[in-house]
């Protein structure tokens, strides 16, 4: 038997093989009934490799702690099963086993090889896409892109989601020019890519195209019935936008009824989905360096904060969650995440993750230049925390307004000289950054 890109698949019958496919193709686009899909495939086949790699990864990809004695089941059960089956779907069973211990760079080496011998493995390509790019690696992605798309023609089943991930790869890489061009061919196949809508909303943000940013999502909202939360990251971006245009109003009603609308179906099936809580924390805390009163938003994500304390399977959330704490003055509960994060051995964490939030914390309560000491040393290595830059700009601009309020100019100047040497619209031209752009004379 043989999966929809023509790949040998060990199941006890066609109709597992089916279902697998379905759920593939529901990863691929973002759907949010792509859990219900994987558990219809499931019940064809409970001991199909595969799956069971599927429910393990899928899993992993929430990155809550708490999911990871189901990881562990699903793996189980496939490494149980996974004596019969293919040296390639052996070896995905391989890098669930290392991405479930923590060796992300061990995942991403097998994924690359699955690659190298079988191009047309489309979950191997995703999965590395998506680890890669949280492990901070966008020439990783650009590089797995490289590798497969010659090996792909248009209308093969997946072919879309190869152009949107050499969109986002290449956006991130700093080759606009190309990332739109993907970008758009993939929406052109299929208005409803999620992947690809956001390739292209990430190339406009970057270029300042604000305008044109603002109509290319209202454009395109219209085919995303049944997507998931990647909508809500759409939604971010279009307040982006807005932000940039100080439309402080609108990025609100943006906030409550599309990307943190507490009464969504989406947002109450995964209520502390990490990047859900990245979009709200990082759009409070922007609107805060703006003055903007937001009222009690900052509360139930403080609430959700405390109860993840200890949780560090997404580093880059981790300052999100402080920033929840400290904006809710909620100190002994900072105290309890830095002790956590100090408790932890692994080398991110300690490192750069730690730093980071010691600055957000002391940014909260006023102690401007122990952020700056906090963070000068760790800024980098912020790229390993992972995020796009769009994402990672909340925390230079925390920087950014700590050196400011302490009156150290040069780490002020430091600062913009980075992000104006990377970004190509000029600080002056940047809502989070003009005014310091010319307080500091930059």
């Amino acid at each position: 038997m043989k999966d929809a890109q023509g790949l040998a698949f060990t199941a006890a019958g066609t109709s597992a093989v089916a279902g697998y496919d379905h759920v593939v193709a529901g990863y691929l686009k973002y759907r949010a009934d792509t859990p219900q899909r994987l558990q219809a495939a499931l019940a064809q086949d409970p001991e199909a490799p595969m799956l069971r790699v599927l429910q393990g990864c899928f899993t992993l990809l929430g990155h809550k702690a708490a999911g990871l004695p189901v990881v562990r089941g699903s793996l189980a059960v496939a490494q149980q099963h996974a004596a019969t089956a293919t040296a390639r779907e052996q070896a995905h069973v391989a890098a669930l086993a290392a991405w479930a211990d923590n060796q992300v760079g061990l995942a991403l080496r097998i994924w690359r090889q699955i690659l190298g011998e079988y191009p047309h493995d489309i979950l191997a390509f995703r999965l590395h896409h998506f680890v890669a790019f949280w492990a901070g690696r966008p020439d990783w992605m650009l590089e797995a892109v490289d590798r497969v798309q010659p090996h792909w023609a248009a209308g093969m089943p997946g072919h879309g989601s190869i152009l949107a991930c050499r969109a986002f790869a290449s956006e991130e890489s700093g080759l606009y020019t190309a990332a739109e061009a993907a970008g758009r061919e993939a929406i052109a196949q299929d208005p409803a890519d999620l992947w690809a809508a956001h390739a292209v909303a990430h190339v406009l943000e970057m270029q300042g195209r604000r305008g044109e940013g603002i109509a290319w999502i209202a454009g395109l909202e219209r085919h995303w019935e049944g997507g998931n939360n990647l909508m809500h990251h759409l939604w971010w971006h279009r307040a982006m936008y807005h932000l940039e245009r100080q439309e402080w109003p609108v990025v609100l009603e943006l906030y409550d009824h599309r990307f943190r609308n507490l009464a969504s179906p989406l947002t109450q099936a995964a209520p502390d989905l990490y990047i859900d809580v990245q979009n709200a924390a990082s759009m409070l805390f922007r609107l805060g360096l703006h003055e903007v009163h937001v009222g009690g938003r900052w509360a139930e994500l403080a609430d959700k904060a405390e109860t993840r304390i200890g949780d560090h399977l997404n580093p880059f959330t981790l300052p999100h969650w402080m920033m929840a704490l400290a904006a809710t003055k909620r100190w002994d509960a900072a105290e309890q995440m830095l002790a956590a994060l100090g408790a932890d051995a692994t080398p991110l964490i300690r490192q750069v993750a730690l730093p980071v939030c010691q600055g957000v914390r002391h940014h909260g309560h006023g102690e401007f230049p122990e952020a700056v000491a906090a963070l000068r040393p760790v800024l980098q290595r912020l790229y390993e925390l992972g995020g796009s830059h769009a994402q990672q700009d909340v925390l230079e601009q925390l920087y950014l307004d700590s050196a400011v309020k302490a009156g150290l100019h040069a780490d002020g100047h430091m600062l913009l000289e980075r992000v104006a040497g990377r970004h190509p619209v000029p600080p002056a031209r940047r809502v989070g950054y003009s005014a310091a752009a010319k307080e500091l004379r930059f």
